[in-house]
């Protein structure tokens, strides 16, 4: 019931083709079948049809845009984070930059720093604290103010029952202020 409210609100205050990417871009965040559940209720509620898709790009379009969204994303870490994927699998690396920064969060229709908002409360919802981090330092990079990530901190967490959970995000977002640019002279600590 409450994800049928948050998709009312959003009609009110958003356009379709923001809201549709909002919901788009869920899969990275929660899988294939949340997304595409996500977008056939917000089908049935707003009664559109989807918007038309822009022109296909290919693999390195996509790898260059991702690679100089994610750079913003992550700042002076973009080269650690991308170290660190690599490690992981660089198949991972690969496609974290051309699937999820170059085809998704690259894509028109939602300015960076909605997308970083929503992901911030995607993350702040299902718990994953590494990527909450990363992502609340993300939005204040891509030039949210620090009320807004508040803000999008505490819509993920009305989705969540875990009152650990409330208390370590809510810790985290205070760290990643009070280290943030804006609050320490211009350097990132």
């Amino acid at each position: 019931m409450r994800k049928i409210e948050a998709m009312r609100t959003a009609a009110e205050v958003a356009s379709p083709g923001a809201v549709e990417e909002a919901l788009l871009q869920s899969y990275l965040f929660l899988g294939f079948p949340a997304a595409l559940t996500a977008l056939a209720e917000w089908r049935e509620l707003s009664g559109g049809r989807a918007l038309p898709e822009p022109e296909p790009m290919d693999l390195e379009d996509w790898r260059r845009r991702g690679e100089e969204v994610c750079r913003t994303v992550y700042g002076r870490a973009y080269d650690k984070l991308r170290a660190s994927v690599r490690r992981v699998h660089p198949a991972m690396d690969a496609w974290m930059i051309q699937e999820g920064y170059g085809k998704v969060l690259a894509r028109e229709g939602l300015d960076l720093k909605s997308r970083e908002l929503c992901i911030v409360s995607i993350l702040s919802a299902t718990g994953w604290e590494p990527q909450l981090h990363s992502h609340l330092r993300g939005a204040l990079h891509a030039g949210c103010d620090e009320a807004s990530v508040e803000y999008a901190v505490e819509a993920g967490l009305e989705f969540t029952d875990s009152g650990v959970w409330r208390e370590a995000a809510r810790h985290l977002w205070s760290r990643v202020r009070e280290r943030s640019p804006a609050r320490s002279g211009g350097r990132e600590s």
